[in-house]
């Protein structure tokens, strides 16, 4: 399983913005086969700092997801819509019972 945790900070004057093109790569990237999970959550300190949290069966799953046409639409969105470039860390795991 590949976990992925994707930091975003959005200017704020474009945040409602952010969070209409945010729901298309949401629900796209849901229906994706391979995708596991797939959620954003709002740092509860700053309104205009996101974490986008993605379980993935493997990395073929997220090379595909990288690839489509919603996640390709949403980064070339993200370029006018954040404030800082996108910190990405990704994880190897299983999952323990």
């Amino acid at each position: 399983m590949i976990i992925i945790h994707a930091r975003m900070t959005v200017k704020e004057e474009k945040r409602e913005e952010f969070l209409q093109e945010v729901e298309a790569v949401l629900e796209g990237s849901r229906a994706e086969e391979g995708n596991e999970y797939y959620d954003l959550f709002q740092d509860p300190q700053d309104a205009n700092s996101f974490i986008m949290v993605e379980n993935w069966k493997d990395m073929e799953a997220v090379q595909s997801h990288n690839t489509s046409s919603h996640f390709q639409k949403f980064s070339t969105a993200a370029k006018e819509l954040l404030a800082a470039p996108l910190a990405v860390n990704v994880y190897q795991g299983e999952k323990l019972n």
